[in-house]
């Protein structure tokens, strides 16, 4: 279309091309919404021209006004790069020969600042979403978890741990001064034939929590045990390292207690202990679902079956005692497994990565009656 123009007027074409392109390139870059403040400066009323030294012909001309004066008229783009350039640190822009050039003369982190606020200021009803989510799920939980995962208030160790629990709340009082608290060290049982613990679980669905203190699991209600003519639903079973009980001064890796509960409140603990050797595989599925974060829980999409977790041989051990954390309420029955359940040493590591050290030291049999199954 141009083959047949002089250089001259095919020149002036390209320019008046470039210049429009340009106009319409940084017309894009201040319409973004990350660049508010420069785009409210580009439309702000134009400032007076600032002279420039050997301007050409593409960039001003002279404009003609009454009483035969003549005034500089600048190039639009010349504007908007003056402007861009002042808002970029105090710049400034310059046109020589048609050479354009913006010249930087501070620091333009101050300029930039509204635009550094807006990327990384957060989005507050994102986080506002994430923190109800969050305290909705507490909601869910049973009550002593509430205040487990809510205000921790007792630990295994240092001011609060377990010499201080009587302590630290009235309710709490007990931690000292009951007469039949838990975890003690078996011994001398006396030998009976007692009736075999009746274990009526089944494949359940579960969810693993993170409580703070040690990994609590909640199983679906449908799990049962029958013992002394009594009927226990299973609540929940949580994991401690080392393992609370004894056993003729012996200490194992870990335990596992299986909490159940009668139509009357009374509760049951089902102690299974737990020692280094071959893999367990309920135990790992519960480790396959651990929270990323304390207080959270994790519901599994695969069922586990908690007779897999159990002991082949069922002789026990049965005593009265307490519950092992605050308030310590006595009048649990304890039924502890003589025979111990193999984990393998990384399902042991994985557990002492979290929780070392999450048992409560053995406390005195002070007579009570223990026995044991033949």
């Amino acid at each position: 279309m141009l083959a047949g123009q002089n250089p001259e007027m095919r020149t002036s074409f390209f320019s008046r091309s470039w210049t429009a392109c340009a106009v319409a390139a940084l017309a894009a870059v201040l319409a973004n919404p990350l660049l508010v403040p420069l785009a409210q400066a580009a439309e702000a009323p134009a400032k007076p021209a600032i002279p420039t030294a050997g301007t050409s012909n593409q960039t001003s001309a002279q404009t003609a006004v009454p009483g035969g004066e003549r005034r500089e008229r600048q190039d639009p783009l010349d504007i908007v790069r003056t402007r861009l350039a002042q808002k970029l640190g105090a710049g400034k822009f310059a046109s020589n020969g048609g050479s354009s050039v913006i010249r930087v003369v501070s620091s333009p982190t101050a300029a930039l600042a509204p635009l550094a606020a807006v990327v990384a200021a957060p989005s507050a009803p994102r986080v506002a979403k994430v923190a109800s989510k969050r305290t909705a799920a507490v909601k869910d939980l049973p009550a002593e978890t509430q205040e487990q995962v809510a205000a921790p208030q007792w630990d295994y160790q240092g001011a609060v741990g377990p010499q201080a629990w009587a302590q630290l709340k009235p309710e709490f009082a007990t931690c000292a001064n009951g007469k039949r608290q838990s975890p003690i060290d078996i011994r001398d049982g006396i030998k009976v034939q007692l009736d075999p613990v009746q274990f009526d679980y089944r494949a359940t669905k579960f969810r693993v929590l993170d409580t703070g203190r040690t990994v609590q699991v909640n199983v679906e209600p449908g799990n049962f045990i029958e013992v002394t003519g009594k009927r226990f639903e299973l609540q929940q079973f949580q994991f401690h390292r080392p393992s609370e009980v004894r056993i003729d001064g012996r200490l194992f890796d870990m335990s596992a207690h299986l909490i159940h509960k009668d139509a009357e409140g009374r509760l049951a603990i089902v102690a299974v202990l737990l020692e280094g050797g071959n893999a367990q595989p309920v135990v790992q599925a519960i480790w396959n679902n651990l929270p990323l974060e304390k207080g959270d829980e994790v519901a599994a999409r695969l069922p586990i079956d908690l007779n897999e977790l159990l002991p082949a041989d069922r002789s026990y051990y049965t005593h009265m005692g307490s519950l092992t954390t605050p308030p310590c309420s006595e009048g649990v029955l304890w039924l502890v497994m003589k025979t111990p359940v193999t984990l393998s040493a990384e399902q042991i590591a994985i557990f002492a990565r979290l929780y070392p050290m999450n048992a409560r030291p053995v406390q005195a049999a002070s007579g009570r009656l223990i026995k044991e199954s033949n």
